[in-house]
């Protein structure tokens, strides 16, 4: 979650994260997102978050279809695994 080489989460968000450099402010802060959501609320949210907010500036690491400008090189792929999107899933369930 917290690579900036992957998948930039911390460009946005902010969050109990003190040895990570600037941080985001255009996105919740992720300080007790656990406690704030359930489980399936924060893969929502990480999978496709226009299905919560059809206004969101986050894209969706799980989606591949449905997208615009999206390079050649990256059309019909995810932009993170469904491996990476549970980890988050259980890191951000940790953050209570």
């Amino acid at each position: 979650m917290a690579d900036r080489q992957v998948g930039l989460c911390l460009l946005c968000h902010s969050g109990p994260f003190p040895e990570e450099r600037f941080q985001g402010n255009l996105a919740p802060d992720l300080t007790s997102v656990g406690a704030r959501f359930s489980e399936g609320q924060i893969r929502q949210r990480i999978v496709d978050p226009t299905k919560v907010n059809p206004q969101s500036i986050m894209p969706a690491y799980y989606r591949s279809e449905g997208l615009a400008r999206v390079a050649p090189a990256y059309r019909g792929k995810t932009v993170l695994t469904a491996e990476q999107i549970e980890d988050i899933v259980a890191y951000l369930l940790t953050l209570k």
